[in-house]
């Protein structure tokens, strides 16, 4: 790979920059920053000592990345991308270390989005033109809006056959989702003049003899529950009332999923990813579990469910 190309009228004070990188006109990189190999960084882009970039790295025109900032390899920044790192700046007043942002592996930030300091944008994840970003954003998560919101994931199809009403069928119905093992059940149900019934005999509807269940309820909109995997526990999730989204995620695949009905039961075997949002105002969600809470099954890095996947895998 080639020496770094710093243009003439760039200004590069950092000794920290890697093979094949280019830096291209009036782009001024601070001492002390660390820019790793064969990243682009476009016209005016400002990058602040202090400021960590991974390989592979695409800062396009105008964008600030100041101190305290990691991109990991393969972020891309749109036009203008702008990071704070200090909550309540005053003119003269220096920290003595600034908040830490981290974008992590293949997170694509548009134009003009703004960050709020000491947030984790997480891998994958994908955030739109003119977004204000004030908290975490999930792995492979799709952001929008002042403030961001979640408005989906990155290579998650939803299921279709969630989404039509929902007839009343006697039988029970079993939905097979592209990724590994997870299944969606429609529960024989009945309807008449005095209501709704839906019935799941533990021995013919689910596929494990539960241990333990709870129940999640009264979540705000905007928050996201889940984001974990189990070694070695089997759920089912049920919505009792309201509605809410599932995607679920083994590593290869995912796939979304509306419990919006009673009637339907996913169920996610050990070593799937889960993550639940859209939580309307008055959902309420029941989780049948196989096995008694063990926090040591609980996989709550996306990084390291990949490599125990993989591991498992090989």
């Amino acid at each position: 790979m080639s020496k770094p190309f710093i243009h003439e009228k760039a200004f590069c004070e950092s000794k920290d920059v890697g093979d094949g990188t280019r830096i291209w006109p009036f782009a001024h990189v601070l001492e002390g920053a660390i820019v790793g190999r064969d990243c682009n960084i476009c016209d005016a882009v400002f990058i602040e000592g202090g400021a960590v970039l991974g390989d592979r790295v695409t800062l396009k025109c105008g964008v600030q990345v100041c101190d305290g900032v990691h991109l990991a390899d393969d972020v891309f920044l749109g036009p203008n991308v702008t990071f704070t790192n200090d909550p309540y700046p005053r003119s003269k007043q220096y920290l003595e270390k600034f908040s830490q942002t981290y974008v992590e592996k293949g997170a694509s930030i548009g134009a003009n989005a703004t960050f709020l300091p000491g947030l984790r944008i997480g891998e994958g994840a994908m955030v739109g033109a003119g977004s204000m970003v004030t908290r975490n954003v999930p792995d492979g998560a799709i952001v929008v809006g002042n403030p961001a919101r979640i408005v989906g994931y990155d290579n998650a199809p939803q299921s279709k056959n969630t989404i039509a009403q929902h007839n009343d069928d006697s039988s029970q119905t079993i939905i097979e989702s592209r990724v590994r093992g997870v299944t969606l059940t429609r529960l024989p149900s009945f309807r008449d003049l005095r209501g709704s019934l839906s019935v799941a005999e533990f021995e013919d509807h689910i596929p494990f003899m539960p241990k333990r269940c709870f129940f999640v309820h009264g979540v705000p909109g905007i928050d996201v529950r889940g984001k974990h995997a189990h070694r070695a526990c089997h759920q089912m999730l049920a919505c009792l009332a309201g509605s809410l989204h599932v995607v679920v995620d083994d590593g290869t695949q995912r796939e979304e999923f509306v419990l919006d009905s009673p009637g339907l039961m996913l169920h996610l075997p050990p070593m799937i990813w889960g993550t639940q949002y859209k939580y309307s105002a008055d959902a309420v969600l029941l989780v049948l579990a196989s096995e008694s809470y063990d926090k040591d099954d609980y996989i709550r890095d996306y990084s390291c469910f990949l490599d125990e996947v993989a591991t498992r895998e090989s």
